[in-house]
């Protein structure tokens, strides 16, 4: 079992940043992709970022140029920098952790992003 606690969201303008932060409680997330998804109110849940545990990353179109998302496995982390950001990224920002067989799935609990003036 991994448990994933996010924290970093907040409201913020259009055009401002925020970094999320995810922080998993065991050490072997290395060998875990490690995703965010986010989730708009009567939205589906979407991919924004992934990155491997080869540091290889993804990203959603609607995103790309404007977000980062970077691991620290020496301190069982995951990050998402976010820039630029506009009203449509209003959402919950879900921290996602699996193993590449797809086997092993956890999510956490979410943490709310407020674009808006």
């Amino acid at each position: 079992q991994v448990q994933l606690v996010e924290s970093g969201g907040g409201l913020v303008q259009p055009g401002g940043s925020l970094r999320l932060s995810c922080t998993a409680s065991r050490s072997t997330i290395t060998f875990y992709d490690m995703g965010w998804y986010r989730q708009a109110p009567g939205k589906q849940r979407e991919l924004v970022a992934s990155i491997s545990g080869g540091s290889t990353t993804n990203y959603a179109d609607f995103v790309k140029g404007r977000f980062t998302i970077s691991r620290d496995n020496a301190k069982n982390a995951v990050a998402l920098q976010m820039n630029s950001l506009k009203p449509e990224g209003t959402a919950v920002y879900y921290c996602n952790a699996r193993t590449p067989d797809n086997i092993y799935n956890f999510w956490g609990q979410g943490t709310q992003v407020t674009v808006s003036s």
